[in-house]
């Protein structure tokens, strides 16, 4: 169902849905309007209002999710592949996802609430519109405008992150090198050279920030650059592989077919 386009909006009392259905399989965003719901991330609890915007994303283990019977919220689904692939800047989405993982849940004054509500009616609006060759591209756009405003609305949180605690910094160190050189260097070990630290503790560093080992974010920076290039039909497929510096054709095929689900060709056809 979600999947068509890669971004859905519901609401849970119109559509007849619970929000602890999607743990898991999207990025949800969970916009309450009435009512309360609470949950847990594994380590503390929370709880959310009316006003307040819950964010889970997909590697979170969000569990213990619990709504009052007058609840109800409007809650946007995004799959992995469509964030991946309309994410517009990755500096930010760095520093937002670590935020947010610290904070899954926050209040949104009257200006937030307003640009929330703004871009939840223009993804309404867009998912309703008749089918057209360009429906996912569209709402692209849209997510890239929600994604601006999200981080306008939580800037204030993002200039502070690594600003006090080290391993923090580290890690936030170690995303620029990755931004600068994922293209070409997929390895930990190039980055924790860098870094003046072992590849294991560079690694552990991760986890304790994200929960995710740090290939995984080498991997979320490189499919950017693949994404981007191969979006750039001025370029070739060869002309792509030699930028992004793999050895042969075949070995590139085999990492675009595991990173994106379809082969370098089948990839530009859609």
């Amino acid at each position: 169902m979600e999947e068509t386009y890669g971004c859905n909006l519901i609401n849970t009392k119109r559509d007849g849905r619970q929000v602890a259905e999607f743990v898991g399989r999207y990025h949800v965003h969970v916009l309450v309007r009435q009512g309360e719901m609470t949950f847990s991330d594994g380590k503390n609890s929370f709880t959310s209002r009316q006003g307040d915007l819950a964010i889970w994303q997909m590697s979170n283990t969000i569990k213990c999710v619990e709504c009052s019977d007058d609840f109800e919220a409007d809650v946007l689904l995004l799959s992995g592949q469509f964030l991946q692939q309309f994410n517009p800047e990755m500096v930010w989405a760095s520093k937002g996802f670590i935020f947010i993982r610290i904070n899954p849940t926050f209040h949104l004054d009257e200006e937030a609430l307003r640009l929330m509500d703004n871009d939840f009616e223009l993804f309404r609006q867009r998912l309703s519109m008749q089918e057209s060759g360009f429906k996912r591209e569209v709402l692209g756009r849209v997510l890239q405008i929600f994604i601006y405003d999200l981080w306008t609305v939580c800037q204030h949180g993002l200039s502070q992150m690594g600003s006090s605690d080290n391993t923090a910094r580290i890690f936030l160190r170690f995303l620029a090198l990755a931004q600068q050189n994922a293209r070409t260097e997929r390895d930990v070990a190039f980055y924790a050279d860098l870094l003046c630290i072992t590849p294991k503790y560079l690694s552990q560093v991760s986890r304790t920030v994200t929960r995710l080992p740090a290939s995984q974010w080498i991997q979320f920076y490189a499919s950017f650059e693949l994404v981007s290039l191969l979006n750039d039909t001025t370029k070739t497929l060869t002309e792509v592989s030699d930028l992004m510096h793999f050895e042969n054709a075949s070995h590139f095929s085999r990492y675009v077919k595991k990173t994106l689900g379809k082969s370098p060709s089948e990839y530009r056809k859609k």
